[in-house]
């Protein structure tokens, strides 16, 4: 007897948000257009004792798009440091949320062939992006004017089924997050880029098998490439 399998998907969609400044400092957030390493200061390198606060545009644009995605604002959020011992974060920590998110339980809904589905969103937290590494032939540089971007991260419930589907949510996610004018979601440039966590099992079956993790995919064409793939391996 053949049996039959589905995939079990969960996306992470990181979106930077546009704002004049970074997450954190007054440093200008146009990292792409000016010279490395010179959109930077002491707050946003790390450097002992300075004194971080939040820039209040980010909260602004984070709460605008958690309530487009019909997600509830929590009353009570915190921040978080999740340690990367990365050459392009130079704190050596990422400034994050995780037991208090400042927004969950809402929800987007897509239609693929007729047909509609609710995908659930399970949190949406503020979090600032690393630096740039740059790799030559012979040598690799670091350009920090990146480094403490404001982020939100769109965390969804693992309710995507294919390939199609998370396309199809990822599309309606960026045009609405488009439509809210919080960030550009230039894929292209790293502004709208996209996790995809992917399990198998049996149809029918409510255990979840091992998951995988791909990360930083930023085309349509290649998340979609990449899951038909992993859900074959597997």
């Amino acid at each position: 007897m053949s049996r039959e399998w589905e995939s079990v998907i969960g996306l992470e969609v990181h979106l930077q948000l546009k704002t004049g400044t970074k997450v954190r400092c007054s440093c200008s957030a146009d990292y792409d257009n000016s010279d490395a390493n010179t959109h930077t200061c002491p707050i946003c390198l790390g450097h002992p004792g300075v004194l971080p606060k939040l820039n209040e545009k980010v909260l602004d644009y984070a709460i605008k798009g958690a309530l487009a995605l019909n997600c509830e604002i929590n009353k009570e959020s915190k921040f978080d440091r999740k340690n990367y011992f990365y050459p392009d974060t130079p704190k050596n920590y990422q400034i994050t949320q995780f037991d208090k998110p400042y927004a969950g339980r809402g929800f987007l809904d897509i239609k693929l062939n007729g047909k509609e589905k609710r995908v659930g969103i399970t949190r949406v937290q503020i979090e600032e992006d690393a630096g740039k590494s740059i790799h030559g032939a012979n040598e690799s540089y670091i350009n920090f004017n990146r480094a403490s971007m404001p982020l939100i991260e769109i965390i969804s419930e693992p309710d995507i089924r294919s390939a199609a589907q998370a396309k199809a949510y990822l599309q309606k996610l960026r045009s609405i997050i488009m439509y809210a004018g919080i960030s550009d979601c230039k894929m292209n440039e790293g502004s709208f880029r996209c996790d995809v966590n992917l399990s198998v099992r049996e149809k029918g079956s409510e255990i979840l098998g091992t998951r995988t993790e791909m990360k930083n995919l930023n085309s349509f064409s290649f998340i979609v490439k990449a899951i038909e793939s992993e859900f074959k391996r597997q």
